[in-house]
């Protein structure tokens, strides 16, 4: 039998739904606008995950409600002000750059910047890639390529990056020849995964 809970608003569907348009709104708004202003760009994170997994499989896409995106830091300049002309202000939060969307100026809806060649945490072992480790996977959107992806989940290692690696591993993308694109510590690390999945 069902459980009522009793506090889930009427239209809780139409309210997810609009949440994940949100999410879709914004990501092609600042990916037309970066490209309209020759930035160059590559989407990273769980929106890269998804354009990844889609390119084999886009009933296994999970959905995501961060948008990441890696541009060189000497951009910042260029894409604040192509960011402008999608109606998004850069700010930054304990360190972290972002482009806050004037109808949502919430840090959680935030499009996040990565800077490209710079650790992502001080804790990380390696760099995040260079832009030029990206690849056109649909027309408009850049992502980093599949072994820059991987090795910066990896490097990340909390409980949803090994959950999108999972689902990358499942789609097929990863197999045993990956880990030979990656440095020592990280193939070890994905090993160990592709060895928990049986593969």
């Amino acid at each position: 039998m069902a459980e009522n809970l009793g506090t889930a608003p009427p239209n809780l569907w139409e309210e997810y739904l609009m949440a994940l348009d949100d999410v879709t709104d914004r990501l092609k708004r600042i990916t037309t606008a970066l490209g309209s202003a020759s930035v160059d760009y590559a989407l990273v994170g769980g929106q890269a995950v998804a354009l990844w997994v889609a390119t084999k499989d886009p009933a296994a896409v999970r959905t995501t409600k961060d948008v990441d995106i890696l541009i060189r830091r000497d951009d910042l300049p260029r894409a604040r002000a192509a960011a402008l002309a999608a109606e998004m202000d850069y700010f930054e939060v304990m360190g972290v750059g972002m482009f806050l969307d004037r109808r949502d100026p919430n840090p959680r809806h935030a499009v996040h910047l990565v800077w490209a060649g710079e650790k992502v945490r001080p804790e990380h072992e390696h760099p995040a890639p260079p832009v030029e480790r990206r690849r056109t996977l649909a027309p408009g959107l850049h992502a980093v390529d599949l072994p820059a992806l991987v090795s910066m989940k990896l490097m990340a290692n909390r409980d949803q990056d090994r959950v999108h690696l999972r689902d990358l591993i499942e789609v097929g993308l990863i197999g045993r020849d990956l880990p030979a694109e990656l440095p020592a510590d990280l193939a070890s690390r994905l090993d160990a995964l592709l060895t928990e999945l049986g593969r």
